[in-house]
């Protein structure tokens, strides 16, 4: 029969629970248990191991289509990846950068010539590579990479070249040790008439090292050595002085150059082919947002499971017996909230995910429908991170002495997921994207245009605007057209009410937003007018996102099958979206969205569901579904310290 903690864990695992349980039993092998060390030495030396344990058995092939070598599983291989952040998000990372990043760009990126070569071995980890984006000068605006890749028809080369200090390739996964081969993103180069012209980003394989792990002629890689967690990573530094690579190196399914130097793309506007090419590794971008929310699911089941046992003061009458740190209302409220926004994201995940799968799975998806998961990927990977750095840090707090030991997990997650919230895209710059996409309702152009482009034509095209839903738009609707109360009159645990108040607050952020861009570029220059107004764009783009998560999160109330498990996400979802009321409160009052009884309410509401929950603690991190090995804390077995005495 099955338990009401499985029934959530089953609503939580979504489309792709079968691989989750499958994860969940590989990673209770004795190979991928916890330990938290900063040798470098010593944790490299383990994830290299864990990495191959993990592609013999198999790991890596859905994340390639099948005439590759793979099963093309999209969902499973984002999946396979986000569950690895619970055992050690440097095995993440290092999965990711191996099978995500470098297989992705050869995958997606490249043709058939390069899929026969390498796909095989890369699934194998016979190569192992990294992704050379990023640079020490340019990070976030990466159409302004200072790495050159110029062709000589002469010997039908590309020459790859670092021309300024700032041109290295900074912090790479990879490059510091293991990676032999590296997809190297450079401004591409050409001549015309003797004259040399550039066709934008593109990616080139280059190898780095020989067998024996030596660097190549022409190729230096330096160690980032120490940084403030994923010490089983080795970032490192890449600098090219001339390296020379033959023209099939060039991955050329959106640009390639003929034996004579002639360049051709099937995207003419190269803004357009920069962004086509960077949204199909969006994947990236997917996995990372959902491997932090796993990390923040681990940090938070450790950290309510210690205040279920921990005790502090006694309680009035009673001398004798200490007070569980969980019966404490601050205690629940520094824990709880935190616990239901992970809930919210993991549902609103699964949507992501599922949307990322259907199109990656397509020969040719929508360019709308691409470009809204893009925009929505990078939303949820920005409210993600932050989340789970926030949740890390609290769960830390919240065990006291205990939480800041090593051995106890959390200062291993709380540094690690640090990084998180700037790779794989700044969340400031990410939740621009957002807005962006937002004000100007997906049209073709505006992702390559300038910030002052983009106002220009906001500001000339921002209208009459219809809201776009999640997959729960059905449910969404019914919900809204069967609500019997007003805004102020109603409950603030009436469903209705709260996806109205999100509903209403980003539709008002969203015209408010484009009347000032409006106002603005009359009066002073579009550079200026879009400084003026990146706050106000920024808390659009988040007002959204908590729409979507909220939405989500019905959908998966509406899903779940248990009667009991389905009123427990009820309450859950209730602290959610109060949560999110009581976090934005000012600008509800401000707005008259709320008046201030009504916002006493909202924090009367978050206190009544706090309350409510307390019988429910252990259940809701049950239904998170981390195997055991992988929270075993050993703060939360003090019979040992007995055994040890």
């Amino acid at each position: 029969m099955t338990t009401t903690a499985e029934h959530l864990r089953n609503a939580l695992d979504g489309r792709w629970r079968d691989v989750k349980n499958e994860m969940r039993e590989r990673l209770s092998d004795e190979v991928f248990r916890p330990h938290f060390t900063p040798n470098t030495v010593i944790a490299r030396t383990k994830v290299n191991e864990q990495l191959r344990i993990m592609a013999a058995a198999g790991a890596a092939e859905d994340g390639f289509r099948k005439e590759h070598g793979g099963t093309g599983d999209v969902g499973a291989a984002i999946t396979r990846i986000e569950m690895l952040a619970m055992s050690d998000l440097s095995l993440m990372v290092k999965a990711g950068v191996q099978w995500g990043l470098f297989g992705g760009a050869i995958e997606n990126l490249g043709t058939e010539r390069h899929h026969r070569k390498y796909v095989r071995r890369i699934i194998d980890c016979d190569l192992l590579g990294c992704f050379a984006m990023t640079e020490t000068g340019h990070g976030s605006n990466v159409q302004a990479l200072e790495t050159t890749a110029t062709y000589d028809p002469a010997t039908r080369e590309f020459v790859i070249h670092s021309p300024t200090p700032t041109s290295r390739k900074d912090y790479i996964g990879g490059a510091a040790q293991t990676a032999r081969m590296a997809a190297v993103f450079a401004q591409l180069i050409t001549h015309e008439d003797g004259a040399p012209v550039q066709h934008g980003v593109h990616c080139l394989l280059v190898p780095l090292r020989d067998e024996d792990g030596n660097d190549l002629p022409g190729v230096t890689t330096s160690d980032n050595d120490y940084k403030g967690g994923l010490p089983g990573v080795d970032n490192g530094r890449i600098m090219f002085d001339h390296v020379r690579v033959p023209r099939e190196n060039l991955l050329n399914r959106y640009g390639d150059v003929s034996e004579d130097g002639t360049y051709t793309s099937p995207i003419e506007s190269p803004g357009r082919r920069f962004f086509t090419m960077l949204g199909t590794l969006v994947r990236g971008r997917v996995t990372v947002g959902g491997s932090a929310s796993a990390a923040a699911r681990v940090a938070l089941d450790i950290a309510t499971r210690y205040a279920l046992q921990r005790r502090q003061f006694s309680g009035p009458g009673d001398d004798d017996t200490e007070v569980l740190i969980m019966d404490y209302l601050v205690h629940q409220r520094r824990l709880f909230p935190l616990i239901a926004e992970s809930y919210a994201l993991q549902f609103a995940q699964n949507e992501l995910v599922a949307k990322c799968h259907d199109l990656q799975s397509q020969d040719d998806p929508d360019p709308e429908e691409q470009r809204e998961l893009e925009a929505r990927a990078a939303g949820l990977k920005a409210v993600g991170t932050w989340h789970a750095s926030r949740a890390i840090q609290e769960s830390r707090e919240a065990c006291g002495g205990a939480g800041y030991m090593g051995e106890n997990r959390l200062v291993g997650l709380r540094g690690d997921i640090d990084v998180f919230t700037t790779f794989e895209g700044d969340n400031t710059v990410m939740l621009q994207q957002v807005a962006k996409g937002l004000l100007t309702a997906y049209a073709d152009d505006v992702r390559s245009m300038s910030p002052v482009e983009w106002v220009r034509f906001a500001a000339n095209t921002v209208g009459t605007r219809v809201l776009k839903r999640t997959a729960a738009q059905p449910i969404i609707q019914t919900i809204l057209d069967n609500r019997q109360d007003s805004e102020e009159e109603g409950s603030l645990f009436n469903r209705g009410t709260q996806l109205q108040m999100f509903s209403d607050r980003e539709e008002y952020m969203l015209s408010s937003v484009a009347r000032r861009l409006q106002g603005k570029s009359k009066e002073m220059s579009e550079f200026d007018a879009y400084n003026a107004v990146q706050d106000h764009v920024l808390h659009t783009a988040r007002a959204h996102i908590d729409r979507v998560i909220l939405e989500a999160f019905v959908a998966g109330i509406d899903a779940c099958p248990d009667e009991e498990a389905a009123h427990i996400l009820g309450m859950v979802c209730d602290l959610y979206a109060l949560s999110v009321i009581e976090r934005d409160e000012a600008w509800f009052i401000k707005h008259r969205f709320l008046s201030t009884e009504r916002a006493k309410a909202v924090t009367r509401g978050i206190n009544e569901r706090c309350r409510t929950l307390r019988p429910y603690a252990e259940l809701l991190v049950d239904g998170f579904g981390i195997p055991e090995q992988l929270r075993d804390a050993e703060m939360l077995h003090p019979e040992r310290i007995l055994q040890a005495d």
